[in-house]
């Protein structure tokens, strides 16, 4: 399948997307993280969609007992390898959300920062994901506010400007959906969207706005 940060935005030019000069950015980035962390008792076996090279697994690493977090790029993955040295119950896998294969589940599953689009993720994804929680455990899914679309574009466009994305279609870029000239595509989930993913799956939710920038909804096994 492809996958455009499979591909293009991965190792090295992924790690270079978070050094951004944004200080609403920033605190977009921390307070998704803080969101999940305060929710951490110190017991809990996470799993991270979407991982990238492991920036959320370290920082979580130290608040559970263990965590995965799960790529589709190996390139982003053997940097994982190497940025997550010195956490020992943190780990880095190479593993396509479409086609996952774990012999254990999991107390907290996270699918942060839009990755449901990054994903490309489907019902038959999420469903997955669902059947991968532990009894009692949660599933996190976040995604952009409308209120965060001027600093979320201002982020996109410092990312062209270093040449880590290709340059942004402005005349396609609208409704909450930003478009590069190269082809890459990035959607949102409203919160109406994620209500409907909620009451799809059938088991107890809630969705939450954080920091005027994020949505998350929030699901829990039974």
């Amino acid at each position: 399948m492809d996958n455009y940060y499979a591909d293009k935005l991965n190792s090295q030019s992924l790690f270079r997307v978070y050094e951004t000069d944004i200080p609403r950015v920033k605190q977009y980035l921390d307070k998704e993280i803080d969101f999940v962390r305060r929710k951490l008792s110190g017991t809990e076996r996470v799993l991270e969609m979407a991982a990238g090279y492991g920036r959320i697994v370290k920082e979580l690493a130290p608040y559970c007992d263990s965590i995965i977090g799960m790529d589709i790029s190996a390139e982003n993955v053997e940097l994982g390898k190497e940025y997550l040295k010195g956490y020992p119950n943190a780990s880095m896998v190479t593993m396509d959300a479409h086609d996952m294969a774990f012999d254990r589940t999991f107390n907290v599953i996270l699918c942060l920062q839009n990755a449901l689009s990054a994903m490309r993720a489907n019902t038959s994804v999420i469903d997955h994901m669902i059947k991968l929680l532990a009894p009692g455990g949660t599933a996190y899914f976040s995604s952009y506010s409308a209120k965060f679309w001027e600093w979320r574009l201002k982020w996109f466009e410092e990312q062209a400007d270093k040449g880590l994305l290709g340059e942004i279609d402005y005349d396609q870029t609208k409704d909450s959906v930003i478009v590069c000239k190269d082809g890459f595509r990035a959607i949102t989930h409203s919160p109406e969207q994620l209500r409907k993913i909620g009451e799809k799956i059938g088991l107890p939710y809630r969705i939450e706005e954080v920091d005027e920038s994020s949505f998350f909804l929030m699901i829990q096994n039974k």
